[in-house]
């Protein structure tokens, strides 16, 4: 079989597990680069915000660790904003949405990232930028007073009223702009992620790699789990949460929408263990119940699922980072992400306890 074959192969699996196309398929795997990266020009960036809203910018300095599209505007009229200048693969309308649900936070007083205009969005190049107000602030303090905070911000936006205009599908971390909506898009990606190397995997690495692709086959997505509005992706600090003098903000809503809740709060609790060895920290799983409790109290099925649905973000995480290594030739060395499993079991295990006290 030659190597063109085995993609087709490839292909033709990864459309009969996603439900797609052949040629919808084809493009998700081939096209994942180019849909994920984008890296604007800051002074093009810089006059596009000069002539859209008539403000005087002097400079665009990146301001993500992850992110080379987002951009802290420092100007000569006024306070600093911050501006996202998409990936062109990112629908306008999903960047329209981050707006929505930023209005609505505003309108309840939620501590987040405020627009910067009430016309917060525009085209660019191509890519939809969306403006928001600089938050001055700091990181946040180690330890578990970080899992207080964070188990704070959580249990007050999952119970926060349901509102349409903050109705859309959220909680996957969204890299890949063809997999936005729920948690079970992070799955879905992270299929992605895998088939796109499938050909390109040493024979040493295959049965490794078949277990890791079973393994996100067969994972809970959360489904049918009690929802609220998610933040998507709160843990990866700094990049989504800031210490200001106000108190801690939280920022980068791309992630944002409706979803299982407890995909948002086991994303948190798998954050808050030792690492070297890997091991439950009963302290930040505490101080992140405690404060979480404070506004929602989760059910029965929740604490029964926390165990398999920690599984999703990290999932997702290992197969971003296996598809980086395989691409650049490179040794992968993110399996800390899954493993080891006695830790999500221990973990889940110290966090039902801490609940039901």
């Amino acid at each position: 079989m030659t190597r063109d074959a085995s993609f087709k192969k490839v292909v033709r699996r990864h459309a009969e597990e996603t439900g797609q196309r052949y040629t919808e398929a084809l493009t998700d795997l081939e096209g994942l680069g180019a849909r994920m990266h984008h890296e604007p020009v800051p002074d093009e960036l810089l006059a596009h915000l000069r002539d859209r809203y008539g403000i005087d910018p002097i400079t665009a300095t990146k301001l993500s660790v992850h992110k080379t599209y987002v951009f802290r505007i420092d100007r000569n009229d006024g306070s600093p904003w911050v501006a996202r200048a998409f990936p062109p693969a990112r629908p306008r309308a999903g960047v329209e949405g981050d707006a929505a649900i930023l209005r609505f936070l505003e309108w309840q007083d939620y501590p987040a990232e405020r627009l910067a205009v009430d016309d917060a969005v525009s085209d660019f190049d191509g890519s939809a930028v969306l403006v928001t107000r600089f938050v001055e602030g700091t990181q946040l303090p180690g330890g578990a007073a970080k899992f207080a905070m964070m188990g704070e911000l959580l249990g007050r936006l999952h119970a926060l009223p349901y509102d349409e205009s903050a109705g859309r599908p959220g909680g996957a971390s969204g890299e890949d702009p063809s997999h936005e909506g729920t948690p079970r898009h992070d799955l879905l990606a992270a299929l992605s992620f895998l088939d796109a190397v499938d050909t390109k995997v040493a024979a040493a690495e295959r049965e490794r790699f078949e277990q890791l692709r079973d393994q996100v086959r067969s994972a809970d997505d959360g489904h049918g789990l009690p929802e609220g509005l998610l933040h998507g992706n709160l843990l990866h600090a700094p990049d989504h949460f800031i210490l200001s003098e106000q108190g801690p903000v939280a920022i980068n809503w791309k992630a944002s929408g409706r979803g299982p809740r407890l995909a948002d709060f086991a994303y948190l609790i798998w954050g808050t263990g030792s690492w070297n060895p890997r091991r439950p920290n009963q302290e930040r799983i505490d101080a992140a119940v405690n404060a979480y409790r404070r506004h929602v109290e989760p059910t029965d099925d929740e604490l029964d699922r926390l165990e398999a649905v920690m599984y999703i973000r990290t999932l997702y995480l290992a197969c971003f980072g296996y598809r980086r290594a395989v691409t650049s030739g490179s040794a992968f060395n993110e399996w800390g992400f899954i493993e080891p499993p006695g830790y999500f079991s221990s973990t889940a295990a110290a966090t039902r306890a801490a609940f039901r006290r």
